[in-house]
């Protein structure tokens, strides 16, 4: 069923992007938006996940540098029967981790020095799983393309008047005006409904990963926590990564939680403890 939501969220982004350019610059406003969405997403597609290690200084490891954090990693993507993906640490002390590629042949796991250090090993597995749970369920496309999207409607709502639609547009300048506010606004709604259900999408097969529900659920509870309160510097200068951590990890301006990508964090929680309760632990291939 997440699947099925995902498609026709992805399905009313799509529109939502064609109806922009139609509406701004009429036929050739379409195929400029059909044009811009296809080079940005080909873009995106081949180089997202190193703009997004860029972006937040990612450091790979391997076996001599972080061989606890890169065999735990790798042991569960075996027992996940899914490709190793690269294993990257990032600086914040903020306790956080994200995954990004194109596909699970293509992909990177990254975990900040704040999650190393400030979690048990349990629950640091428990947030692995999950970010392994999004690359096996092809997320980390999905996210991106959704991002690229959202970020182009943005773009063509901001280069309205070069399109010069406030003239051909037969909503006229009112109708430009409201489209160049809410047609943003409508993509990260979109945005965020995707976002937020992959979130409990990898948590479940995380969990299922791990093989301990309450170790993530524990997890979720002390990072949430946490990052209400410290800074993620990296995250902060580049807000559209916000949607790819396991925990939104803005919090330093009054906008950062108006249009929050991930679910309600007890919400989560609560899943997860519902999942152990119901017999969730499937004794998973990491110990």
């Amino acid at each position: 069923m997440g699947y099925v939501r995902t498609a026709m969220l992805l399905a009313a982004m799509t529109v939502l992007f064609g109806g922009v350019g139609l509406m701004l610059g009429g036929e050739t406003g379409l195929i400029i938006a059909l044009v811009l969405a296809a080079g940005m997403n080909l873009f995106s597609w081949w180089s997202s996940d190193k703009m997004v290690l860029r972006m937040h200084n990612a450091r790979e490891v391997d076996e001599r540098s972080a061989p606890d954090l890169v065999s735990m990693v790798n042991d569960m993507a075996d027992g996940a029967d899914m490709p190793r993906p690269k294993v990257y640490v990032i600086e914040p002390d903020q306790p956080n981790a994200f995954a990004t590629g194109r596909n699970p042949q293509n992909a990177a796991v990254a975990a900040t020095t704040g999650l190393l250090q400030r979690l048990s090993r349990e629950e640091v597995a428990a947030v692995m799983a999950h970010e392994l749970a999004h690359i096996k369920n092809r997320d980390t496309l999905i996210m991106t393309v959704t991002a690229t999207l959202a970020g182009a409607i943005g773009l063509l709502a901001n280069f309205a008047f070069f399109f010069r639609g406030g003239r051909d547009n037969p909503l006229g300048i009112i109708g430009l005006l409201a489209t160049m506010i809410l047609a943003p606004l409508a993509a990260a709604l979109v945005q965020m409904a995707i976002s937020r259900s992959r979130e409990y999408e990898a948590d479940r097969i995380g969990a299922e990963i791990v093989g301990q529900p309450l170790w993530l659920a524990s997890a979720l509870d002390k990072i949430a926590g946490l990052a209400a309160r410290i800074d993620n510097n990296a995250a902060e200068r580049n807000p559209a990564t916000a949607h790819m951590f396991i925990i939104n990890p803005l919090h330093a301006h009054a906008h950062d939680r108006l249009f929050s990508t991930h679910p309600n964090t007890e919400n989560r929680i609560a899943r997860l403890e519902e999942m152990a309760g119901q017999g969730g632990r499937r004794g998973g291939p990491w110990r």
